[in-house]
């Protein structure tokens, strides 16, 4: 047997946190049971019960895949690489490709439990009726471990390349939105039209699993304008799915094999010395640049937000700019969408995918920024150098949350565009525009407040960012799911008191998208952000002082 499968497995399974997510994903399948489980011995004889049961089931485990496998792949490598072992890996006996079945095999079947111990909710299932076996819980999870292959060798592949465990936590976690969504796009545009781009679109969207999911779950009415549309969805993401699995595990182990793992870094050359148009280019494209000499801090400014401005990859303005105009531009794209009318979109559509947009920058960045605002600090045995200074516990952590601030802002304003020309076209939108910016804001607001508390309760940068990326993510995202079981297995009621927690549903229902205008969200979710975010302050503050005072 592989001796590093063993060292895998054991070290995944005798973590607290691997034993808490099995705990929490155990449960929550379960009472999505139990909650529409037949009472007084009625069942109903046609399964929809259990189809829609199933639905949610099933989006739920595709979420914990999304969500929760990534953490493990993605500091695997590099963690052997940061502390030393991972020369001594690749010098011992054991072939590349050895090394790296062993890490795959490890984190797989840390997986496979994950699935395991939500196989009873499954067999509840088809134990009511309505399910098949092979066709409906056995290709649900056929699909997902194709998924959790896709993800666990796209986390090796950039943990073969990153230098630092954030920056791999950071990249996958983007990586992994990305695939699951941008694939979706171009067979959304077309709008199922036929011809050849309509064709290779097709294909294309099956690199993600959603639409796989969706098919298998028979729940057509979601995304119908490209989620669902043809037939052959799952066989195609199986084959791409497992394609792109072995090419990204080739990649890294040709990775492992090829590169020294001490690179050394190219002298460059001085800007002098370069031509008189490569000089103004880069006057141009470093109009903005932190990393400028300049002169001493003024007193007003804060020195540890300078620090964490100029030390933090993300934080630096020219990055933060170009993140901003590319939400700009798609913004805008979606706004002149509207105007000609080319898809026959309405103004709640339009506003929704802006909506979307957003929240989709807030669910990646938020939790990258502020879960190793302290953490890092700690697991890098700076924070003792920062105790040493003069500044206070409040200078600090005003320093941390301020750095954190500047680029959400940013991010926040990336969008303002295209609420502006919908405001524009149409009038009547803009009393809703403000609605929906101060919803997102306190999405904002929470996602910082809730990381930064994880970020000084957790000593673990990755800890902390998997934990603050899963929290975020259900209060989130997860009310959803029950709007997806409207009517069978959730009722009217039950749905609106869930989507009342989630900001994101209280931003769609302030942009008027279709399916969240019945529900009255407002203005009882901005108190309960609102008083969560003032309850993480209270608690962030108090936890920095103790972790300021002399030990």
């Amino acid at each position: 047997m592989n001796p590093i499968i063993r060292r895998e497995l054991l070290d995944l399974l005798r973590t607290r946190k691997a034993v808490a997510v099995e705990v929490a994903l155990a449960l929550g399948c379960t009472l999505l049971v139990l909650v529409r489980w037949p009472t007084g011995g009625v069942s109903d004889l046609n399964g929809a019960r259990a189809q829609q049961v199933l639905q949610v089931f099933g989006y739920g485990l595709l979420a914990g895949v999304l969500f929760l496998v990534p953490a493990f792949p993605a500091t695997s490598l590099v963690r052997e690489k940061i502390s030393g072992t991972l020369a001594l890996l690749l010098n011992s006996p054991m072939s590349a490709w050895s090394i790296y079945l062993g890490k795959l095999s490890g984190i797989m079947g840390f997986t496979a439990l994950l699935l395991l111990v939500t196989a009873p909710a499954a067999a509840a299932c088809y134990a009511l009726g309505g399910v098949s076996a092979r066709g409906g819980v056995g290709l649900l999870y056929l699909v997902l471990a194709v998924a959790s292959l896709q993800v666990i060798t796209l986390g090796l592949f950039v943990s073969s390349r990153a230098q630092s465990i954030d920056f791999a936590l950071r990249v996958t976690y983007v990586l992994v939105l990305a695939i699951a969504i941008l694939p979706l796009f171009p067979y959304w545009f077309l709008g199922g039209s036929s011809g050849p781009l309509t064709d290779l679109s097709n294909w294309l969207r099956c690199l993600s699993p959603l639409p796989a999911v969706v098919e298998v779950l028979g729940h057509s009415g979601i995304g119908s304008r490209g989620m669902v549309a043809s037939g052959g969805v799952v066989t195609r993401y199986l084959i791409l799915g497992t394609l792109m699995s072995g090419a990204l595990a080739v990649a890294t182990v040709w990775r492992l094999t090829h590169s020294p793992l001490d690179q050394a870094r190219t002298a460059g050359i001085m800007t002098q010395d370069r031509s008189q148009s490569a000089q103004w280019l880069r006057r141009i494209f470093f109009l903005i640049d932190p990393q400028r000499r300049s002169g001493s801090l003024s007193l007003l400014v804060n020195p540890v937000m300078a620090k964490e401005f100029r030390s933090r990859r993300f934080g630096r303005s020219h990055w933060t700019l170009r993140l901003i105009a590319l939400t700009a531009i798609l913004s805008l794209a979606l706004s002149y969408i509207s105007a000609t009318g080319a898809l026959g979109w309405g103004s709640g559509a339009i506003s929704g995918g802006l909506v979307i947009l957003q929240t989709a920058l807030l669910l990646l960045f938020v939790p990258s920024l502020a879960a190793g605002l302290i953490s890092s600090e700690r697991e890098g045995r700076t924070w003792n150098l920062l105790r040493m200074t003069p500044l206070s516990s409040g200078a600090i952590l005003r320093g941390k949350l301020f750095s954190v601030a500047w680029p959400v802002v940013l991010l926040m304003c990336g969008t303002l565009p295209g609420y502006l020309v919908m405001a524009a076209i149409e009038p009547v939108s803009a009393a809703n525009a403000w609605r929906v910016v101060l919803s997102l804001t306190l999405l904002a607001v929470f996602g910082v407040m809730l990381s930064a508390t994880i970020s000084s309760l957790v000593p673990s940068t990755a800890t902390a960012l998997a934990v603050a990326n899963l929290i975020f993510v259900t209060i989130s995202l997860g009310p959803l799911l029950l709007w997806l079981g409207q009517g069978v297995p959730f009722g009217f009621r039950t749905v609106e008191t869930a989507l009342t927690i989630s900001p994101v549903a209280a931003a769609l229902h302030a942009a008027n998208f279709p399916g969240f205008g019945a529900y009255e969200l407002l203005p009882l979710n901005w108190w309960i952000m609102g008083g969560a975010s003032l309850v993480l302050l209270i608690v962030l503050v108090i936890r920095t002082r103790q972790l300021y005072r002399p030990e």
